[in-house]
């Protein structure tokens, strides 16, 4: 199916979603490293893919740079992102990887040149924090995927569901991005929703409350995934968000991966599930589904950020697809 403009929610009016232009072959991708620190050779499997797919591949200077844990200082990060947004032949920019950083530039970034012509964003995790600034900032969709440090050295040797999950990425860049499913869990309400699809990592989300970036939920479809956390942290990070209403008026709910939960200390157990912990803390009239294929995991298919989509969750699974505004 081809895509079409989402739609946004800012300040009490409806208004459409940019939509970045569709990849054609020969475009060119941009691949910097906004967060964690990369060397070259480790997106050398991204690169091969993505050459394979038909496009061209420019490094950008980030790539191989280190500063602690990050990839380079704030201000090479920063002009390394910047060089690509105002680069008027960079179609799409790729974060090299997550990790930790982005929080600590994304308020250097002049969006002036991206406001005008816009282009494709790509990641997750830490660049979360991207995703709400851009939203936020411009109404423009981005796509939540999966990163350069996941694409294999082999192709034809990795397993069907790494292809599937990097070819996600290719569909929706190019205007075939497809239906999502997920079986169906105990712990899900049944319902159909439409809206806007925001979200992505609850810490990130959790972290970027009170600043430019912060994530506005307000008639939307609000996804959440998360990874190495305790439960009771969860538990505080949702809390934080019911306090601040970002529950009140969802259309739709869904929660993806959380993945390599943190052991408590016997004695210390928060005593509470995930899906409790969820359903205690949103209020009732919208659906809610859980274990959707989206997280720090094999199954984590691109979704566009911003983007309207229709959530149907049954008895029998539940769906996630591009809507038509009404």
């Amino acid at each position: 199916m081809g895509l079409l403009p989402g739609w946004s929610r800012g300040d009490g009016l409806w208004r459409r979603g940019v939509l970045p232009p569709f990849l054609r072959e020969g475009d060119l991708i941009g691949l910097t490293a906004p967060s964690g620190a990369i060397q070259p050779a480790e997106v050398a499997p991204a690169v091969s893919v993505l050459q394979a797919w038909g496009f061209r591949v420019q490094l950008g200077e980030t790539l191989g740079l280190q500063d602690g844990s990050l990839g380079g200082s704030d201000a090479q990060r920063a002009a390394d992102l910047q060089r690509m947004i105002d680069n008027p032949l960079v179609c799409a920019i790729f974060c090299a990887r997550g990790g930790y950083g982005v929080t600590r530039m994304v308020d250097a970034l002049n969006l002036g040149e991206f406001r005008r012509h816009p282009k494709w964003i790509v990641g997750f995790s830490d660049i979360t924090a991207l995703h709400l600034h851009i939203w936020r900032q411009t109404g423009v969709i981005s796509l939540h995927s999966k990163m350069c440090g996941s694409f294999p050295a082999q192709w034809l040797e990795a397993p069907s569901l790494v292809q599937e999950t990097l070819l996600s990425i290719r569909h929706a860049l190019t205007g075939h991005a497809v239906p999502l499913a997920c079986p169906p869990h105990m712990a899900d309400r049944s319902g159909l929703a439409e809206g806007p699809l925001v979200g992505g990592n609850l810490s990130m989300i959790h972290t970027c409350m009170g600043t430019r970036s912060e994530i506005d939920t307000r008639g939307a479809i609000l996804f959440l995934e998360d990874v190495g956390e305790y439960p009771y942290s969860i538990d505080r990070m949702l809390t934080n968000l019911q306090r601040a209403g970002k529950f009140n008026q969802l259309q739709g709910l869904v929660i993806g991966g959380f993945t390599q939960m943190k052991k408590e200390l016997p004695g210390e157990a928060f005593g509470r599930s995930l899906e409790q912990m969820v359903l205690e803390k949103v209020p009732a009239g919208f659906p809610v589904c859980f274990g959707f294929p989206i997280g720090h995991q094999l199954e984590n298919y691109a979704l566009l950020h911003g983007q309207r989509y229709r959530l149907e969750v049954t008895e029998d699974g539940s769906t996630l697809e591009i809507s038509v505004p009404g």
